[in-house]
């Protein structure tokens, strides 16, 4: 691959069909100057636009951690293989929104650098957030193999894949600008009970906004929370159902904050 300008985004299982990796190709399309290349690592290539090239999934090689909650398939990025590819890349979860121009996502800081967006809902603690970030391919391969002698001794004491990526980068990591990615549940969307009048704001400021923890971007559209909740439901129906179909006060409640108004911001970006 020549271009200098690449994008690598991970896609397994079910959770993500080809539209969102299809879609992230037609957002780097419009908010990258020149040539670029888009590769999607996946155990399946049905959907895919010709445009993106693809590789089969990078192995964790051990056991994945069963008690353990983070995105530990991301740990297999850090080999010293990747897929032929080396320099920097850029990776980009697929419920990401870009917004506007991300050329400086590649050219910021130094080529051997580990640049990640910081992690915002604890944003004293140093910690990074894995959304979006750029690293050399195979400079750190210690991160994988470490994790391949006690996944699941790693998952525990970090808890996240991203949090053991930032303890574990050599020279440590850097954060983009502030500005440039913004977390849409804690940037944009309206806290609780204003969400119930108010869209989710759009961010002037940034390149791209990422949803970490959901609500993902389709439901987003859908004016709902996760595929759990009826979509285009008024604020008194929701309040309804919630009182209606749980059984707790606690689900109650946890059912009744976690509402959204359809955004149209999100559906003008997030498309082909």
């Amino acid at each position: 691959m020549n271009p200098q300008k690449i994008i690598i985004c991970i896609k397994w299982g079910d959770k993500f069909g080809p539209e969102y990796v299809n879609r992230l190709y037609a957002m780097a399309r419009r908010h990258i100057s020149g040539e670029f290349g888009l590769i999607c690592f996946t155990d399946n290539t049905n959907g895919l636009r010709a445009e993106v090239e693809t590789r089969p999934l990078p192995t964790l090689g051990c056991a994945h951690p069963e008690r353990t909650i983070g995105k530990w398939p991301k740990v297999a990025l850090w080999g010293s293989e990747l897929g032929g590819l080396s320099g920097p890349v850029l990776f980009i979860d697929l419920d990401s929104i870009i917004v506007s121009n991300i050329d400086d996502y590649f050219s910021y800081g130094s080529p051997n650098d580990v640049i990640l967006a910081r992690n915002w809902a604890k944003p004293f603690s140093g910690m990074g957030q894995t959304s979006i970030f750029r690293f050399p391919v195979g400079k750190n391969p210690h991160i994988l193999e470490n994790f391949r002698k006690a996944p699941q001794e790693i998952a525990d004491k970090y808890r996240f894949e991203q949090h053991y990526i930032t303890s574990s980068v050599t020279g440590g990591i850097k954060f983009w600008p502030e500005k440039w990615t913004r977390h849409f549940r804690l940037h944009c969307l309206p806290i609780f009970p204003l969400r119930y009048f108010m869209g989710a704001k759009f961010p002037n400021s940034a390149k791209v906004v990422t949803f970490p923890g959901g609500p993902n971007p389709a439901d987003i559209i859908l004016g709902r929370w996760d595929e759990d909740f009826a979509p285009f439901q008024s604020a008194l129906q929701h309040i309804t159902y919630a009182f209606s179909h749980t059984n707790s006060v606690r689900a109650r409640w946890r059912y009744i904050k976690r509402y959204v108004l359809p955004c149209e911001w999100v559906k003008t970006h997030w498309r082909e």
